[in-house]
């Protein structure tokens, strides 16, 4: 009984959503496009022409925006699930935490890239402090990941929660980077703890 009032609160948020309205209309696979939106009318990531790594990228809408706004660019996208294709991209199902893996991302990286995005975050308990930590992990994980092959002015974007690891991920980004920003979008629910860090010019 608890279960189906729970999922019939969800479907009903949903409806009410505009960002899962609009997402419908623009042809974004997850309202989640349009927190990558807002990162990038605010940092100014993308143009043309740039190599991007998505991990974590199932469904795909930050795969979607990635390669619109890139355009020519290149793109590899990673998750534990089969994703449906996107564009021209290069697709890599496998778990990003595995040495396996990152090294078969690796295999499609001629040079360094331009942006390594993560929207990863762990099936959530309810408990908010276990789940800031084990998101957090995998933040660390990305961050460590993509500092050796990010191009010097490149950036790194990743899902974070607020919580028991917030003040480590910063200090570890101001580490490996020169700028660090945590940005919260209007488009991230406000009942979420979810902010994200951006991080430019590696050190």
């Amino acid at each position: 009984m608890k279960k189906n009032k729970i999922s019939k609160n969800w479907v009903n948020k949903q409806r009410r959503d505009i960002y899962v309205r609009q997402s419908k209309v623009d042809g974004y696979r997850a309202r989640s496009a349009y927190k990558l939106i807002e990162i990038d009318e605010k940092f100014k990531i993308f143009k043309g022409g740039l190599s991007v790594i998505d991990i974590g990228a199932a469904p795909g809408s930050w795969s979607q925006y990635a390669l619109k706004a890139s355009k020519s660019g290149k793109l590899i996208s990673i998750d534990i699930k089969k994703m449906e294709p996107i564009g021209n991209s290069v697709q890599i199902q496998g778990d990003f935490t595995e040495e396996k893996t990152q090294e078969e991302i690796k295999k499609y990286i001629n040079d360094k890239v331009d942006v390594v995005m993560s929207d990863m975050a762990v099936d959530t308990t309810g408990i908010k402090n276990i789940d800031s930590i084990q998101t957090g992990e995998l933040c660390k994980e990305a961050m460590s990941f993509a500092k050796d092959l990010i191009k010097n002015n490149g950036f790194f974007i990743s899902k974070i929660f607020m919580g028991g690891t917030f003040n480590e991920i910063v200090a570890e980004g101001k580490k490996y980077f020169k700028e660090v920003k945590v940005f919260k979008p209007k488009s991230s629910r406000k009942d979420s703890k979810e902010s994200f860090i951006i991080c430019r010019k590696v050190r």
